[in-house]
């Protein structure tokens, strides 16, 4: 008999999580989507369950976000119904977490991307043990930073937000922590006993206070000075502007970025930079409702089977990009990600939209 994809089970005082697809590094399908907001909508109304445990197993991957293959397949053959289905109860799950009245406790190691994010950045506490790595790389296959990134990105100090998600470059423990990404480091030895506390009924904060470890050094904040002034900017020609003068002066920190945002889908990096701009000012349900309107149409995109052609099915990494250059985006074909959609926009059942 086959492992579950996901269980979700009463413990003490606790609902307890665990993503059980490691070979996978516990990437979502649509089942563990349903089967989570199903535990929470039970859990909120369980007197006996004080606060949500959620973890994942083996080790190697919290969660390294939704299974993009599954999503490719589907898309190819025409079932785009199907593919936002995904979506669709994807960001209502994101939504719940943000809102949900009880405290939500990630207990995270490993890989932490795109939708592994949105199942742990929007709870009360992520807990980070010391392989956490975070990373919102959708660019480079030709899609977007989504999953409420475009609420939770904006808000991170300075332009961090728009520098990881034109990059994608990944994040430590210790990085995390310094942005704000990550409440506490727990070391992943110490998550069992952290959870027991937790299941046992003994106070959040003093549970972890209990078990955390100090923060490993973060090699990413002494450059956000650097971040500061190349991504202020407006437009993608003019952080890149910024990033060749500081490359041409010397920063391999620069240089790097430049390396990584020139490999990206150009019109993704185009819909990104624009969901930073506005998602500051956005709330929750707004910015999941204007990812929703992005995703009904980029999913009909050549660059985003294309991307995932060359990371995920051929692997050849060499992605042919149309358009190809950054210069030759039409800024109105870039609005038209965020125009309103004429049918199914996305909502939000009554029961997510507790205070």
């Amino acid at each position: 008999m086959s492992e579950p994809e996901i269980t979700c089970e009463k413990a003490g005082s606790c609902g307890l999580i665990t993503l059980n697809r490691p070979n996978a590094l516990n990437a979502l399908t649509l089942n563990m989507v349903r089967e989570m907001a199903g535990a929470l909508d039970r859990w909120e109304r369980d007197p006996g369950v004080a606060r949500v445990i959620i973890t994942g197993a083996g080790g190697k991957a919290f969660c390294a976000g939704g299974d993009i293959r599954i999503l490719y397949d589907l898309g190819k053959v025409g079932h785009h119904a199907e593919q936002l289905s995904f979506w669709r109860e994807e960001y209502r799950l994101n939504h719940r977490i943000k809102l949900y009245p009880k405290p939500y406790v990630a207990l995270a190691d490993g890989f932490v991307m795109g939708g592994g994010a949105g199942i742990s950045v929007h709870g009360s506490h992520v807990i980070a043990g010391e392989h956490f790595t975070f990373a919102m790389p959708e660019t480079g296959i030709g899609f977007f930073p989504d999953v409420g990134a475009t609420f939770f990105l904006p808000r991170l100090p300075g332009y961090t937000g728009v520098y990881l998600a034109l990059t994608g470059v990944r994040m430590t423990c210790g990085d995390a922590l310094a942005f704000g990404i990550a409440a506490a480091h727990v070391p992943s030895a110490r998550h069992a006993g952290l959870a027991q506390r937790l299941i046992g009924g003994e106070d959040i904060a003093a549970a972890i206070a209990a078990e955390k470890a100090p923060p490993p050094v973060s090699t990413l904040h002494p450059q956000s000075q650097s971040i500061e002034r190349c991504f202020s900017t407006p437009t993608l020609p003019s952080i890149l502007a910024n990033l060749d003068d500081a490359s041409r002066a010397g920063s391999d920190f620069a240089r790097s970025a430049i390396q990584a945002i020139r490999s990206k889908s150009p019109s993704s990096l185009a819909i990104t930079l624009r969901q930073m701009q506005i998602g500051a000012k956005l709330d929750i349900e707004e910015a999941l409702r204007t990812e929703f309107r992005i995703v009904s149409r980029i999913a009909r995109r050549h660059d985003f089977y294309e991307g995932v052609r060359a990371a995920i099915i051929d692997k050849d990494h060499r992605p042919l990009w149309n358009p190809a250059g950054i210069e030759s985006v039409a800024p109105a074909g870039i609005e038209a990600y965020f125009a309103p959609l004429l049918e199914g926009e996305l909502d939000f059942p009554a029961q997510d939209c507790c205070p």
